[in-house]
């Protein structure tokens, strides 16, 4: 009977019929569709080479999960670029804390080669990963025996002491046998302090200079005192030690150059005891401070390589304190807590130029600057900006270019020379935006033709002139930033250092 009535009410309405048959057909592949996804989607769930634990995962830019998933060649060697101060300064910092209850740096099924003692090789896949870490979000790994908790390294990697941080970031390098122009090869720790009426300060390089894979290298101790208050003066010191009396490391900061020395404190500030001769003089200057970094207050370094010029470079103590005494011959300066500074480049130098500036802005401590190698002179190379407030890293800016206002006039070795008084740039990507201006107080400069190999000035060119700029110039002044970043106004004054060339 019933399928009687059904029949006869297909061909007493066949359109109806059809359009229900149609509507039922579409309903049922719609829910063929979802479950299939559904399906996917629990599968790639379970998948072992996509589980992460958590809600979101991070993953180099760039980066197809395919080629990860399925081990593809771009998939062979990928990595995450300074992971260590992403995780430190951004996805576990204290800014994010209202949002990000817990970070794990991982990695999953990387292709490593296990060599026995008998040289046998063997390939294998490995993971990494931090338990304590991964325990925090959902992902710990399940053990069928033993213990699988954080050693020492793990805690270095997510909370290293301060002392640890230095030596990270902070320690001498090897130079490369691709590098051109080995005999170029400088690297150095650079100090500066800043009186507290703002006239008088000093900048402070330790130097090793030359190709240390043979015998000529050595190095140096460069002071410079300026006294913006008694007509502008300078003064020079300087200290050349051989190659004998140099100890560096490359995995650690601590240097001495004969009687001076640079040494990391266990609380992560910097010693940092010099003593060098007037150059033009018969004075003798002797360093004794103290300087102590800000929290998360750092760069973490950037290394630069283009053919065969190489330029490195971090800023370990980006906002920094200094306590101690500048002597020189029986008269001593004492500076507690005065505004500091401390970088670490390394690279072959021969034809580099670059611009260069760090400033107190308020609450807000900036870093700007960009190099040009032999290749790139003339070129208009964007900058970057570097932006840390209290909380430790804030934004990265990248103005394509700052503008110079060359009224002003010093004399190096009798010439005059045309340098800056005042500069701007500026930047603005999505919301954010940033706006510096930069009034330049007082100017130094040095003509790098008339310097040598081994005996270089603070920061510059040991090689001779450099893209037609011969003179280094060395610039103190105001930093005036103002802008938005994070919906949030950003505006700031206050006093730094910087540098370029003419």
């Amino acid at each position: 009977m019933i399928s009687l009535l059904a029949f006869r009410n297909i061909v007493y309405r066949p359109w109806r019929s059809v359009l229900l048959f149609f509507g039922y057909g579409v309903g049922v592949a719609v829910m063929i569709v979802l479950l299939s996804v559904g399906e996917a989607l629990l599968s790639q769930a379970k998948d072992e080479k996509l589980v992460g634990g958590g809600s979101i995962t991070v993953l180099p830019q760039g980066l197809d999960v395919e080629v990860m998933k399925t081990g593809g060649v771009g998939g062979l060697f990928f990595s995450i670029d300074h992971s260590r101060f992403i995780y430190r300064q951004l996805l576990a910092s204290p800014r994010l804390s209202p949002y990000v209850t817990a970070v794990a740096p991982q990695i999953e099924g990387r292709l490593i080669y296990l060599v026995k003692s008998s040289g046998e090789w063997h390939a294998v896949r490995a993971s990494g990963e931090i338990p304590s870490a991964n325990a925090k979000v959902g992902a710990a790994m399940k053990l069928a025996a033993g213990k699988w908790v954080d050693d020492d390294s793990d805690r270095r990697w997510i909370a290293p002491a301060g002392a640890e941080l230095r030596h990270e970031i902070d320690h001498f390098h090897v130079l490369p046998d691709s590098a051109a122009n080995a005999e170029s090869w400088a690297e150095w720790h650079y100090f500066n302090v800043l009186s507290s009426d703002r006239m008088r300060w000093a900048f402070i390089s330790f130097i090793v200079a030359g190709d240390v894979r043979t015998t000529k290298w050595g190095g140096s101790i460069t002071i410079t005192l300026r006294d913006e208050a008694n007509g502008g003066r300078s003064r020079k010191f300087v200290a050349y030690v051989p190659r004998q009396e140099v100890r560096y490391s490359t995995t650690d900061a601590n240097l001495t150059i004969g009687r001076s020395q640079v040494t990391v404190n266990g609380d992560g500030s910097y010693a940092v005891q010099a003593t060098a001769r007037e150059e033009k003089g018969s004075g003798t200057v002797r360093v004794k401070l103290v300087v102590t970094p800000a929290p998360g207050a750092y760069f973490p370094g950037a290394s630069l390589s283009t053919g065969k010029f190489i330029s490195g470079y971090t800023v370990p103590a980006l906002r920094a304190s200094a306590t101690g005494d500048i002597c020189v011959g029986g008269k001593c300066e004492r500076f507690d807590g005065a505004q500091s500074y401390h970088d670490h480049n390394w690279g072959v130098w021969r034809g580099v130029t670059w611009d260069w500036g760090a400033a107190r802005a308020g609450s807000y401590t900036i870093l700007y600057g960009r190099v040009l190698g032999p290749d790139q002179q003339g070129r208009e190379t964007p900058l970057l900006v570097y932006l840390v407030d209290s909380l430790g890293f804030r934004a990265v800016f990248r103005p394509t270019r700052v503008s110079y206002d060359d009224s002003r006039e010093i004399t190096v070795d009798g010439r005059g020379v045309r340098v800056p008084s005042r500069a701007v740039f500026a930047d603005a990507h999505g919301g954010d935006t940033l706006r510096v201006e930069l009034s330049i107080e007082d100017a130094i400069g040095t003509d790098t033709r008339r310097q040598s190999l081994g005996t270089s000035d603070e920061r510059g060119d040991p090689t001779g002139a450099s893209g037609g700029k011969p003179y280094f110039i060395q610039m103190k002044g105001t930093a005036r930033i103002s802008g938005r970043v994070g919906g949030a106004g950003v505006n700031g004054a206050g006093t730094g250092f910087f540098e370029t060339y003419r």
